[in-house]
């Protein structure tokens, strides 16, 4: 999400906590997505990608399924651990690492593509971008992309919001307009923007799932106490009981931007 706050209000994120919930709840981008991205050159067969901030490996999972040679890094052992365990079972060849973005001890000109998704805005810019393109082989690209829902859009998101709220009022993440900049201002001094798209995608949900969701987000799972998260989901699933179906979509906006090396 553009512009939103690595912390909030001195909060900082153990997306640790929320391993379980994530690996089993937290969407994959769709097919949609990489159609996108191949008819761009991006993430084609052999190209080699290293994926930031990797998580489970959402991105990087797909990417290996595509043929590309995938490094998957991030900070989180339990998160890599899921990873692990999810890319065997889909028999995707990612080599997950545990290693801060801004240092990654990783092999100068050694991708073509290095990815951050959902993850860019919590490095360290000063220390980062100069790593990317350490990182990058002549010709490489950063490729940034997000995936979010549309609460000024999407009843069902809005209600889980005004939720949200109550158990952690201090969560930067509501009310996401959808704005989109044509170049986000961190990326002026280092890079050109060679492709950028936006568009809305409804993504299907159950009431279990979009549940699952939302304890795995950084509002929840990743900020409130274990105690906390079980009171906000019973709560959760008494209001999707009186505002959802059993089976619904949200609304989401997914973006993406493709910069070279200036």
């Amino acid at each position: 999400m553009h512009g939103l706050a690595s912390i909030d209000q001195g909060r900082e994120f153990d997306w640790g906590r929320t391993s379980n919930d994530y690996a089993a709840y937290r969407p994959g981008y769709p097919v949609s997505f990489f159609r996108r991205l191949t008819a761009l050159g991006i993430g084609v067969p052999e190209q080699r990608l290293l994926d930031l901030g990797t998580g489970t490996g959402a991105l990087a999972r797909l990417f290996a399924a595509r043929g590309c040679e995938v490094t998957g890094l991030d900070i989180a052992p339990k998160l890599l651990a899921a990873g692990r365990r999810l890319a065997a079972e889909q028999g995707a060849a990612v080599e997950f690492l545990e290693a801060p973005a801004e240092n990654t001890g990783l092999p100068s000109r050694a991708f073509d593509i290095v990815t951050a998704g959902q993850a860019w805005i919590y490095f360290d810019l000063n220390r980062v971008i100069p790593e990317v393109l350490r990182l990058l082989m002549p010709g490489g690209g950063l490729m940034t992309c997000h995936q979010c829902w549309l609460p000024r859009h999407d009843e069902i998101a809005r209600q889980t919001e005004e939720l949200v709220l109550q158990f952690n009022p201090g969560w930067s993440g509501a009310d996401y307009s959808g704005d989109i900049p044509p170049q986000p201002e961190w990326s002026r001094d280092a890079f050109r923007v060679r492709a950028m798209f936006y568009y809305d995608e409804p993504i299907p949900f159950t009431r279990d799932s979009w549940r699952g969701r939302i304890r795995a987000s950084r509002g929840i799972g990743a900020s409130l106490p274990a105690g906390e998260v079980e009171r906000f989901d019973r709560e959760h699933a008494a209001l999707l009981e009186r505002a959802a179906p059993e089976s619904f979509s949200i609304l989401h906006r997914i973006d993406m931007h493709f910069f070279e090396p200036k």
